[in-house]
């Protein structure tokens, strides 16, 4: 199946990775990643820095599939709001969600400067806007559960919202622990990185197309008929992860993206904010180091990849409208467009670990709108399982939360 469709940013911002070293014999290695993207490529960094021998495999061109079309805002806010989260699945274990975000942000940023990987990472706020009544009275219960809970948040009442960003709504949430980075170039040169340290082997394109569980770990069936021995398998493929899942953990949606023509960069709002809303299927936004706008949303169960592409110039209208009317003061004019497939869960929180009684296939799922933000927890809970560091977040990710 296809990722995504039309022209994601990243692609012609960047200059192609186009790395080609197909399989082409049998192979054994401690650890094989299944996907190149930034999940791959942030599981690949923690276990190389932990002198562990791995080596990453993609059927695709390397960080090609869903990584080049993601927005790349990092943000500690979930999908589901940490109040509506602690009633869904206890406060513990939404709390330590929440704060393992935040800290993944700049865990993020630490691993970018240590290793000097340029991916135009930049510290922003948020402000997450109520579309209407409801959203209101949900934004004020949320402060409180965010305030009690000591994460870093503020109130902005109708009058300050507009006054401050020239927003007409019911208010806002406001948060300066935000990030937005270059997706495409983030996986690339960690990757990259450690190629050139000669401590990861990467196999593109190159396809697992069957495995099979032995007392050691697991034999991976590759599509030229090689075979790769290794101890672990960690699958970092996304939603096209289900074949390695006993069964479906999420459900599937289309989601449509654009980005602006450059505007002048004194025209931006406030801080150039990440901004994002109440409703739902909710629209976002950010900005880009060239001046650009980019949006996205108009999310819709996902039936296949045709329909979700028909749809894509009419998903960009509505988008378009909804920018214009919040900044008709800004010049806005689409200069690209995209839609993708993502994956979400029931309670907004990704899927890591083990497969109950199945130790060495591990995954890293991360699933919903931080999926960024997850890849990076997820990074470094499948190391210390491999390392056999206890970590206390297991049991807020795992899969054994499926049993409760």
């Amino acid at each position: 199946m296809d990722l995504y469709s039309g022209l994601p940013f990243w692609i012609v911002k960047n200059e192609l990775y186009d790395f080609h070293n197909p399989l082409k014999e049998d192979l054994k290695i401690d650890v094989a990643i299944i996907g190149s993207g930034i999940t791959g490529s942030l599981v690949a960094h923690e276990l190389c820095q932990a002198g562990i021998p791995c080596a990453i495999f993609d059927k695709r061109t390397v960080s090609t599939g869903s990584t080049a079309a993601s927005t790349a805002q990092l943000q500690y806010e979930i999908d589901v709001p940490l109040h509506e989260m602690i009633t869904d699945v206890g406060e513990k274990r939404a709390v330590e969600a929440y704060h393992s975000s935040l800290q993944s942000i700049r865990d993020i940023e630490t691993l970018l400067s240590t290793i000097k990987v340029d991916a135009d990472f930049k510290n922003v706020s948020t402000v997450f806007i109520a579309s209407n009544r409801k959203g209101r009275r949900m934004i004020r219960t949320e402060y409180e559960c965010r305030r009690q809970h000591g994460l870093p948040v503020s109130y902005l009442d109708e009058g300050q919202l507009e006054q401050q960003y020239g927003i007409q709504a019911f208010g806002a949430l406001y948060n300066d622990r935000s990030a937005q980075m270059d997706c495409y170039r983030a996986a690339t040169g960690i990757i990259q990185h450690h190629q050139k340290a000669q401590q990861l082997s990467v196999y593109s394109p190159v396809e697992i197309v069957n495995y099979q569980e032995n007392k050691d770990g697991y034999t991976l069936l590759t599509n030229g008929g090689h075979r790769v021995t290794c101890k672990y398998v960690i699958i970092a493929a996304g939603f096209e992860a289900g074949k390695f899942l006993p069964k479906e953990v999420m459900k599937l949606n289309s989601t449509y993206a654009l980005v602006s023509n450059p505007i002048d960069a004194s025209q931006f709002w406030k801080e150039r904010s990440l901004i994002w809303e109440t409703r739902s299927p909710y629209f976002y936004m950010r900005s880009t180091v060239d001046n650009r706008i980019m949006m996205g949303g108009e999310d819709e169960p996902f039936r296949n990849p045709r329909l979700r592409d028909l749809l894509l110039r009419k998903k960009v209208r509505k988008l378009s409208y909804k920018f214009k009317k919040m900044f008709p003061e800004i010049p806005f004019e689409v200069s690209m467009a995209w839609c993708g497939t993502f994956s979400s869960t029931a309670d907004g929180l990704p899927f890591i670990g083990e497969w109950p009684g199945h130790k060495r296939m591990l995954y890293a799922l991360g699933y919903g709108g931080n999926g960024i933000t997850f890849s990076m927890i997820a990074a470094q809970m499948l190391r210390n399982q491999i390392s056999g560091t206890k970590d206390s977040r297991k049991h807020v990710f795992g899969f054994a939360r499926l049993d409760e």
